[in-house]
């Protein structure tokens, strides 16, 4: 968990599931943004599952998520028909977003070295990056970073 970096919302738009969309004039006070590697594998779907499980915690709360990976939009819509995803998801296929957030890394899949998405999180509030989370485990997230959020409301308040 790092809250060292200081990236911003990006002002260009990106398509989406709900049409295109410019991340720094979303109107939410806090903004999830987390990136996967890529629609319907296994560790992908348990993500966007436990995202989707506690999405209503999330909405109760001011919070919007957004999942983003480089897959199509026709893949993405394939991905929350079969999933019952109920959240946004940007396709990024020319990875601008990837590169903004730097999260395109070096992976290492059965033994080649392969440019991937890195499987990461960041919370903004009120556009202002608060925490980030890289190398991410799948499993698991989505409630670390509810509570994580739930922590940073009640200091606020």
């Amino acid at each position: 968990m790092d809250t060292q970096e200081d990236i911003r919302l990006p002002d260009f738009s990106v398509p989406s599931t709900q049409g295109d969309i410019n991340l720094s004039q979303l109107k939410q006070n806090w903004l999830v943004l987390y990136f996967y590697p890529k629609d319907s594998t296994p560790g992908c779907t348990t993500q966007a599952n436990e995202f989707t499980q506690f999405n209503d915690a999330f909405k109760a709360l001011d919070i919007q998520v957004v999942g983003i990976s480089r897959d199509s939009l026709k893949s993405h819509e394939r991905f929350i028909e079969k999933q019952g995803i109920n959240f946004t998801l940007i396709s990024d296929a020319d990875e601008k977003l990837c590169q903004h957030f730097d999260v395109i890394k070096e992976k290492n899949m059965y033994g080649k070295k392969v440019m991937g998405i890195e499987r990461s999180t960041f919370i903004f509030h009120q556009g202002k990056l608060i925490k980030s989370f890289r190398k991410v485990k799948a499993a698991g997230h989505a409630e670390i970073v509810l509570a994580e959020i739930k922590n940073l409301q009640q200091q606020e308040a």
